[in-house]
């Protein structure tokens, strides 16, 4: 049979890539939409590589964006994030990826879906997963988005033009709730592994946090080192297992276990030298908090944005794990560093205690983004359903 080709842009945003759809070129019906990005992703792959596809083997290489016009008054489009997994054949809507999100609005722009003047742009970006809005600001160059620039950001490598990405109200982006539990801080039973004190924060994504000490560890290992350790990883995932139920997510271990995405789980320790992916030595006294985050059952080679943005909220909840690993501030509203495998990120969170109740109003942080290549992403059209095929908008 022959392959079927579809429109498409491979972007980097942040440090994530992913095939861009403009959603004109998908089939209406959303059910026909998973076969089609496993197909161009190239998953399943038992081998772990993804060969036969766009996929870079890893979380943040293997994802798709649907982008189109918007479905509410306060937004310029509608952004649909699907995390493909590497060796399954499944494909999970259920978060959304900060780092890809900064691709979004530069996306829009350069496709003709939202119509710009000027020397710089701002896209109001609806993320679907999550229900929230991104503002995001960028520069122009000749009416597109420009690409070059000063600003260097951990984990790509070069300069590019910076975007700037403000998360309005991201608290409950998962649940619903800043804190599912209503508590900073819970001692989480975990079958199998005891009590862990753990803080369960939804903004952006569902995260659980843990402090690095109670696992053992220093709390500045890096990625290859936490998969050389299979105990250290089986204790994570029973984590972010139980803390899936406790926070609402799912209904049960069960579930929890076959939903790989949210919430994410991740350990913070305080300030201290660390060597990063590039051998050289990221200072304790150059960051405030260190911070280690799991994506789909692995360890991120940085940190994933809107888990980046989570834990700069947690730093300002007086009491939980993470604010208890940060660096005292004397302005509460001063941006967080934060020390991962690939540098330091910076991250400014807003966060305000109105009538005993935690809530977050805004957290922005810098990304660049590049187009890559635009053209046709070819699938076969054997592993593409027959309503597929016939609905006219995936036809060759």
């Amino acid at each position: 049979m022959k392959q079927l080709k579809i429109p498409a842009v491979f972007m980097r945003g942040g440090t994530s890539n992913a095939v861009v759809f403009n959603a004109k070129d998908l089939p209406r019906d959303r059910a026909q939409w998973d076969a089609i990005f496993l197909a161009a992703i190239g998953s399943p792959d038992p081998y772990g590589r993804q060969l036969d596809g766009m996929g870079g083997g890893v979380s943040s290489l293997s994802k798709v964006c649907v982008v189109g016009p918007p479905s509410r008054p306060d937004a310029d489009i509608d952004y649909t994030f699907a995390q493909v997994q590497v060796k399954e054949a499944k494909v999970d809507y259920g978060a959304n990826c900060g780092n890809m999100s900064s691709a979004m609005g530069p996306f829009a722009v350069d496709e003709g879906l939202v119509k710009v003047s000027g020397a710089e742009a701002l896209v109001r970006v609806h993320n679907t997963n999550t229900k929230k809005i991104i503002w995001s600001r960028f520069l122009l160059d000749d009416g597109i988005a420009a690409v070059d620039g000063n600003l260097a950001i951990p984990g790509v490598a070069g300069t590019g033009a910076p975007v700037k990405l403000e998360f309005r109200e991201p608290g409950g982006a998962t649940t619903g709730k800043l804190l599912p539990t209503g508590n900073v801080v819970d001692a989480l039973e975990v079958p199998g592994f005891g009590k862990f004190r753990v803080s369960m924060v939804d903004a952006a994504n569902a995260c659980v946090f843990v402090r690095a000490a109670d696992l053992g560890i220093k709390g500045t290992e890096l990625p290859d080192e936490i998969d050389a350790h299979p105990e250290l990883l089986k204790k994570l995932a029973a984590i972010r297992v139980a803390a899936s139920v406790a926070m609402g997510v799912t209904k049960s271990p069960e579930e929890a276990a076959k939903r790989a995405t949210v919430p994410f789980v991740g350990f913070v320790s305080p300030p201290q030298d660390a060597k990063s992916l590039t051998g050289a030595t990221i200072k304790g006294a150059d960051s405030d908090v260190t911070a280690r985050m799991m994506s789909n059952g692995q360890p991120h080679r940085a940190l994933p944005l809107t888990c980046t943005l989570c834990i700069a909220v947690a730093a300002r909840l007086t009491g939980s794990v993470v604010h208890e690993a940060t660096r005292p501030a004397d302005n509460p509203e001063s941006e967080i560093r934060i020390a991962m495998p690939s540098g330091v990120l910076t991250v400014a969170a807003s966060v305000r205690k109105l009538e005993g109740q935690w809530r977050a109003e805004q957290g922005a942080f810098y990304r660049t983004q590049r187009r890559l290549f635009e053209g046709q992403v070819l699938v076969r059209a054997s592993r593409v359903p027959r309503a597929a095929l016939l609905s006219g908008a995936a036809q060759s």
